[in-house]
């Protein structure tokens, strides 16, 4: 059936008159940032973008400079890149880029709660403050979490001698150990490695940031609100989110029937107290959905992190069968293939500790860092940023920065030793970012990433089933984070 034709003539209009009116809105916004690509109406920079947009806004900034303006869809993000201005952000003027910037993915489904993906500086300050404190009381980053990280060594040891020079992906064993060190800081306990609870979880975990650091979930970060609506593995991620809060609602509940106020046995515990002592506060941060958004959040981030971290680090070594053999011996020299390593040991291992750091460089796991937003007016390189401006810092521009690191797009431990082979520490080295928003478990990730390495080093040679030339070593996603392609190795005793 036709449209009367004063009907037609009204939509045409209407419809041009909103896009109209998004063009001067983008100029207007436009006219008080720095400068950058043309964005189109409604579009925005996306074309420009595309769906890799860590790789698109680093070739932007070869034009651009080190500070410009994209266009997400009709949402302006201020491109920060050199380890000069992004330390500016994270230390100098640290108080002014505090504020969380939009993560769509998440912030569909987490609505504002927990304390790291919100905008309640508030909520964000009484949360993280309380988190820090309580999961160092139960080991997170002391030395008395080493204890739990070197359990945990011993059973992913055994569990590799188990399959017996079998080419396998290493990935699902590793995840395994990385859950059990955070789940009994968490929780209170570790799993066995095939219980079904804890391998259903590990799925969900790894599924959902995948699907959020592909190309739909990259278009998802383009244009939340249309994507919301279209059909697609975006929308898989509020599910797998959905069922991992539900896990961990039914854990919270399980401590309650069981808490005792004067004897906290773990993070759950600690914030349950938490919230009882607060419960006469009528603005208090302290409440069920706080909790489980937080306790998520924590877990998410310290099961994924730690898992692609070590698996592409294996991937990598094998890459590099030289860096491999220096550490091998190394090994053999300070520590021996019969007694377990010790953090200890990190200060007399500098090829090891420069490896360690160069795999946190090199792997670049958070290219794009996690989004900031201004708190106030705030002045960066001349430009006057308004209250509210969405920055992105970029870190892989400072772990690649050439003014840095003398072997800036290469893998090369020597990025931290000095002439004499000694290990060398570096400023610019942040893979976790720095300031008052640094990865709340930094120390463990350091903590867990040398002994995993060390341990299983110590324990085998890594082969691969083919020759190191034929590995590829590049990301197989590379948005919010850079994995490593699947691949098999075998874990050859020594």
């Amino acid at each position: 059936m036709d449209l009367p034709q004063d009907l037609t003539l009204f939509l045409a209009l209407f419809v041009s008159c909103i896009i109209l009116f998004s063009s001067l809105k983008t100029f207007w916004s436009r006219g008080k940032l720095p400068p950058g690509p043309t964005p189109l109406p409604l579009l925005g920079n996306a074309l420009k973008v595309g769906s890799d947009i860590a790789n698109s806004l680093m070739k932007l900034s070869e034009k651009y400079g080190d500070v410009f303006t994209v266009y997400l869809g009709s949402r302006p993000v201020v491109v920060v890149t050199g380890y000069k201005l992004v330390r500016e952000i994270y230390l100098d003027k640290g108080d002014e880029f505090l504020n969380r910037g939009d993560m769509p993915a998440f912030n569909y489904f987490y609505k504002d709660s927990g304390f790291v993906f919100n905008f309640n500086m508030k909520r964000w300050r009484d949360i993280r403050r309380f988190s820090l404190s309580a999961l160092r009381d139960f080991g997170f980053g002391k030395r008395s979490s080493e204890d739990v990280i070197r359990e945990e060594t011993n059973h992913v040891v055994e569990a590799f001698k188990n399959y017996k020079e079998s080419f396998i992906d290493p990935q699902h064993t590793l995840s395994k150990a990385f859950y059990n060190v955070i789940f009994s800081m968490m929780f209170g306990h570790r799993h066995d490695y095939e219980e079904k609870e804890m391998v259903t979880n590990m799925a969900y975990i790894h599924e959902a940031f995948v699907t959020i650091c592909s190309s739909w979930g990259q278009v998802f970060e383009l244009f939340p609100s249309l994507m919301s609506y279209i059909p697609g593995p975006h929308q898989k991620i509020n599910k797998l989110l959905g069922k991992l809060s539900q896990y961990v609602d039914s854990r919270v509940k399980m401590n309650q029937k069981t808490l005792d106020p004067n004897n906290p046995r773990d993070y759950v515990d600690a914030f349950l107290i938490k919230i009882e002592k607060e419960k006469i506060k009528p603005d208090s941060e302290f409440n069920m959905k706080n909790l489980i958004a937080s306790t998520l959040q924590i877990f998410f981030a310290a099961v994924e992190t730690m898992s692609t971290t070590t698996t592409y680090s294996l991937l990598v070594l094998m890459k590099y069968p030289d860096v491999l053999a220096k550490v091998h011996k190394e090994i053999d020299q300070i520590i021996g293939r019969n007694r377990e390593p010790t953090l200890q040991d990190r200060n007399h291992m500098p090829y090891t500790e420069a490896m360690v750091h160069e795999m946190q460089r090199f792997i670049d796991l958070i290219p794009m860092g996690l989004p900031r937003r201004t708190t106030k007016e705030v002045t960066l390189k001349g430009y006057t940023l308004p209250q509210g401006t969405q920055i992105y810092p970029m870190l892989t521009s400072v772990l690649k920065d050439p003014t840095c690191f003398k072997y800036p797009k290469e893998f090369n431990p020597e990025n931290f030793l000095n002439k004499k082979g000694e290990f060398k520490k570096n400023d610019a080295f942040m893979p976790l970012a720095l300031g008052k928003r640094i990865c709340l478990g930094e120390a463990l990730v350091r903590m867990e990433l040398f002994l995993f390495l060390v341990s299983i080093l110590q324990n085998f040679d890594l082969k691969s089933p083919v020759p190191p030339e034929e590995l590829d070593i590049t990301p197989n996603v590379s948005g919010l984070g850079n994995f490593p392609k699947p691949y098999k190795m075998a874990f050859i005793p020594r």
